[in-house]
C-alpha cells in the first residue's frame, strides 16, 4: 500500500487526537486520556517542544472507511541515560485498525530509528501493555529487547496526589 511518513503539523493535532483515543480505546483505558488537541498543538509546536510527532498519511484514492488519510501516528521524545548517553523513547505507535499490516507501523518505527539515529542517539526505548502480545511481538521482531524479562526492569510513576506530595518535600531554594 501507498503511504508516506512525514513530520507532523500542527493542523495534524486534530487527527492525532483522534487516533490517540482509538488507541486509549484499544488499551481500554479511554477514561485515561485528558489530552486535547489544542494542549497537544501547545506543548508540541512551541519554541521548546515536549515531543515529536510523526504521522502516517495515504492517498485519497486509499482513505478510510471514514474519510482519514492520516492513519497513523508516532509520537516520542528526547531522553538520556547515564550509562549511555542520548535515547529517544518512543510513547505512541499506532495505525488504524484496517491499515494494519500493510508495512505502515514498521515504516513509522524505522522512521524514528532514522531520526534517533540522526540525533547521535544510541537507544530507542518504549513500553508495551503485557497482555499486547501483537504488539510485543512486532517489536520483537524487529529486534527489540524486553528489559522485564531480561533485566527485571520496571517502569514506575508518580502521577496526581502523589506527583503533588513529592513536589511539596522538595527542599527550599
Amino acid at each position: 500500500m501507498l503511504f508516506k511518513v512525514r513530520p507532523a503539523a500542527k493542523e495534524d493535532c486534530k487527527e492525532i487526537s483522534r487516533m490517540i483515543m482509538e488507541l486509549s480505546d484499544f488499551e481500554k483505558m479511554t477514561d485515561q486520556v485528558n489530552i486535547t488537541h489544542e494542549e497537544l498543538e501547545r506543548d508540541g509546536f512551541c519554541q521548546n517542544p515536549f515531543f515529536e510527532c510523526l504521522v502516517a498519511e495515504v492517498p485519497e484514492e486509499h482513505k478510510s472507511k471514514e474519510g482519514f488519510t492520516v492513519v497513523g501516528y508516532a509520537l516520542y521524545f528526547d531522553s538520556y541515560s547515564t550509562w549511555v548517553g542520548r535515547s529517544v523513547f518512543l510513547e505512541d505507535l499506532y495505525v488504524m485498525a484496517e491499515f494494519r499490516g500493510k508495512g505502515i507501523g514498521k515504516g513509522l518505527l524505522s522512521k524514528v530509528a532514522e531520526v534517533g539515529k540522526k540525533k547521535q542517539c544510541v537507544r530507542l526505548q518504549l513500553t508495551v501493555l503485557d497482555w499486547n502480545t501483537p504488539s510485543r511481538d512486532f517489536y520483537a521482531a524487529k529486534g527489540a529487547q524486553d528489559l522485564t524479562a531480561s533485566q527485571g526492569s520496571h517502569l514506575l510513576r508518580f502521577d496526581g496526589r502523589d506527583l503533588d506530595n513529592l513536589a511539596n518535600e522538595a527542599p527550599e531554594d
